[in-house]
Parts: C-alpha cells; structure tokens; sequence
C-alpha cells in the first residue's frame, strides 16, 4: 500500500497566492522523485471546536486560513529515497515561505485503508 506525508499549518489569508505558487513550484519536484499525488487544501469549511481544533493543532491567529495537504508515494522506501532528493534539491521560494512552519503539523503514515 501507498504511504502518506501529512501537513496541517495555517497561512495568513492575504497570501493565498504566494502560498499557490509555492506550491506550484515544489509539486514537480515531489513528483519528479517518486511521489504520486501531491494535493494542498485550502481550509472552506472549517468548524471551531469546544475542545480542539485544527485552529488550535496550528496555533491559527486572526485572519490566517488553515490548510490541510498531503503527498502520496507508491511505499515508505520510495518516499524516504524521495524525500532525501527533495530536500536536497528544492527551491527557495522567492519571497520567503508564506507562513509560519514552525506551527505546522506533519506526519508519516502507512496506508491501511484505501477504498
């Protein structure tokens, strides 16, 4: 089965589109080393909690929209060889990461459902 990197951050509202051209610009080299999908998700309909939240997993402040991605890979063998490559090559983005990274979540995960 596929394995799965995934991210949770928040992104100040007013850089949608530099976060969209960021990611525009690293998704190729995901998929250059061996990832299948690469998917951003720009929070719509995202409900406030009474305990917790993605809100509070990213520490969102005022006027910053959470945002959920994911990249696929074919297993965890390709994803590490992958990843290493990535690192190794990718781009600085121009003007800076748009967002805080030091808020966002992210984890590895073994797929062991896929319907």
């Amino acid at each position: 089965m596929s394995y799965v990197d995934g991210f949770a951050f928040a992104v100040p509202a007013q850089n949608r589109e530099a976060f969209l051209d960021m990611a525009s610009t690293v998704a190729p080299v995901f998929r250059k080393h061996g990832a299948t999908r690469v998917v951003e998700c720009w929070g719509d309909d995202v409900p406030k909690g009474k305990l917790n939240d993605f809100y509070t997993a990213v520490h969102a402040r005022d006027g910053e929209v959470v945002v959920f991605a994911w990249i696929e890979w074919p297993s965890k063998e390709v994803r590490d060889s992958g990843m290493q490559k990535v690192t190794d090559e990718m781009p600085s983005p121009p003007g800076g990461v748009p967002f805080d990274g030091a808020r966002m979540i992210f984890g590895g995960f073994r797929t062991i459902l896929d319907a």
